[in-house]
């Protein structure tokens, strides 16, 4: 992921952490996600001159990415602690 991919992923989700604080996203309807988070994605095709389907696109992915990405970093933290020994702290 480019400088720019991840500016442009991290504004998308700073303005998400604003406007759908609190929301349970396992439980709320994608429409109303992605009602929530038009007007960035409309800023961001209007800067850019990106139709704002393209927009929604890019952000599905980058955030597809970013998503496998610190699951595999975890996977590998997992990995990593095991490879201490199994050693297991009881009360």
């Amino acid at each position: 992921m480019t400088a720019e991919d991840e500016k442009f992923l991290d504004r998308i989700n700073e303005y998400a952490d604003k406007v759908l604080n609190g929301i349970n996203p396992q439980k709320t309807q994608v429409s109303y996600q992605l009602d929530k988070l038009r007007p960035v994605m409309e800023d961001i095709s209007k800067e850019t001159g990106m139709p704002i389907e393209e927009v929604f696109i890019k952000y599905m992915d980058l955030a597809s990415e970013r998503s496998v990405t610190n699951e595999r970093k975890f996977q590998s933290t997992l990995g990593n602690m095991n490879s201490y020994g199994d050693v297991f702290i009881h009360d």
